[in-house]
């Protein structure tokens, strides 16, 4: 087996207390054989020096292609960084990504405190005022994908690797109405739930996790991408635990779970004319945004024992 060249132009930083960021630089040449980077922590005979190196780990490769740079924890994975860049967020203590046998174990502990269903008619987006105005004035009205972040769990398979819209669709239980709070910006775009979703609308389980508080994420992979079929367990959009589409007396009726907090990753476009733009009338919790958040690895609701 031919062996990689050495990583050069290693660099750390961003470091806190249990992570740090680690970027190099790689021949062109194994960018096409890479699918996954292993990171070595233990120092070699040198003691002056602690170099990193990584390698292929057979049969990991679950996107298809080469990912030409990856940011995970622990077993690394993002695309789109320039060519022969690699980039990793490294936990040393934390496990690879889930594999669908691990979702759905993650999926079960979600169903316990899901809670009853609530119906709903609206997802919504929130963001800054200026997001908005980028998406009309460069992006032709429309909202692409974005690549998702590293929050949730720490084997979650679609951090850095997932491209989607975050839509939530909680709603207050007093009210029937989405929450005026927001943790991500004073604009919410509100798009009617058919817009989005009917009941042959491929619906899947991506992630369930908690930052230090009694609040739980249940996070939904949506519409056709191919990465959700192949690596996400899917759900029955008409009888599962979070979120449901279904008819009733001849009209489409959308629920969503009580206990839980929902965010929906929708994988197509979408246009801002499909829905309406307007100011919340409550606070922006910062404290709330799951914006690269960290799970809390202690929380015995949220989290599964993973062998190596």
């Amino acid at each position: 087996m031919e062996l990689l060249s050495t990583p050069k132009n290693i660099e750390i930083n961003n470091i806190t207390c249990d992570s740090f960021r680690i970027s190099w630089a790689m021949e062109k040449g194994d960018l096409e054989r890479v699918t996954h980077y292993f990171i070595d922590l233990n120092k070699k005979e040198n003691k002056n020096s602690n170099k990193f190196k990584h390698r292929v780990s057979p049969g990991r490769g679950g996107c298809g292609t080469p990912c030409p740079g990856r940011e995970v924890r622990g077993a690394a994975g993002r695309e789109g960084l320039p060519e022969g860049d690699g980039d990793a967020l490294m936990s040393p203590s934390l496990p690879p990504d889930y594999a669908k046998e691990h979702l759905a174990q993650l999926q079960e502990k979600a169903e316990l405190i899901a809670g009853r269903m609530l119906r709903f008619s609206v997802f919504y987006r929130n963001q800054h005022k200026e997001y908005f105005q980028h998406v009309r004035m460069h992006c032709g009205n429309v909202m692409k994908p974005s690549l998702k972040d590293n929050s949730g769990s720490h084997g979650s398979p679609t951090s850095g690797m997932l491209h989607g819209i975050f839509f939530s669709c909680n709603t207050e239980f007093n009210t029937g109405q989405p929450p005026q709070d927001s943790p991500y910006g004073r604009y919410r775009f509100q798009i009617p739930a058919q817009r989005l979703f009917n009941p042959n609308t491929n619906l899947y389980f991506a992630d369930f996790y908690c930052m230090y508080t009694a609040y739980h994420y249940v996070v939904l992979g949506s519409s056709g991408d191919l990465f959700c079929r192949e690596r996400l367990p899917q759900l029955d959009i008409s009888s599962n635990k979070f979120l449901t589409c279904c008819v009733e007396e001849g009209e489409l009726v959308y629920r969503h779970a009580q206990d839980s907090i929902l965010e929906v990753i929708y994988t197509e476009p979408v246009d801002l004319a499909l829905g309406v733009l307007g100011e919340i009338s409550g606070h922006q919790l910062m404290s709330l945004s799951t914006a690269n958040a960290k799970k809390d690895p202690s929380c015995k609701t949220c989290n599964i024992s993973v062998g190596r």
